[in-house]
């Protein structure tokens, strides 16, 4: 095993590097045609288009839920929130593409088991009871954990986050089962 198989940025230009991890160290952003080790490169795709996988399969259990919602209010609400879901994909999936990723690239993983989603999505929601629960305390934790990625280095992904919280913030006011809606 040879260095450069122990770490992938020993094949990058030591100068450039250092240049770069100088950036990032004094909080710039990184823009998309700026230079970037490939190894960050590899490593936002991943980490966006997970990102953005868990936004598009996290609207499946609520939008499950749309027809058997008790009221029209909360049906809407519920319509709402699948479609605030469904945009945030887009832009995270748009921010993979601009370090050349495609979109039909990401999907085809998700869908084929190369990629990953948050498993949170993965438990029932068998009561309409679940689905609040699970998604005030989903969102109560994306909330905190996004608001932190809006710092992150990669300028579009922060854009996006920043976005993304902003969006964030005013679905857990509507939430299906919040204080306002527990007595409809």
């Amino acid at each position: 095993m040879t260095v450069t198989d122990r770490d992938p940025l020993a094949h990058e230009d030591p100068r450039r590097l250092a240049e770069f991890e100088a950036r990032i160290a004094a909080g710039e952003k990184i823009e998309p045609g700026d230079w970037m080790p490939s190894e960050y490169r590899r490593q936002l795709i991943r980490m966006i288009s997970q990102h953005a996988h868990s936004e598009w399969v996290g609207m499946l259990p609520e939008g499950a839920w749309i027809t058997a919602a008790p009221s029209l209010r909360r049906k809407l609400i519920l319509i709402a929130k699948v479609q605030d879901e469904a945009g945030h994909g887009q832009y995270l999936y748009h921010a993979a593409e601009t370090l050349g990723a495609t979109r039909e690239e990401m999907v085809d993983a998700l869908l084929e088991g190369r990629a990953k989603y948050s498993s949170v999505f993965n438990y029932p929601t068998l009561t309409w009871a679940d689905v609040g629960m699970i998604g005030w305390l989903v969102d109560g934790a994306a909330i905190k954990n996004q608001t932190m990625l809006a710092q992150c280095s990669y300028g579009p992904y922060s854009r996006a986050m920043v976005r993304i919280c902003s969006a964030r913030i005013t679905e857990s006011r509507r939430s299906p089962l919040s204080r306002a809606e527990s007595s409809t």
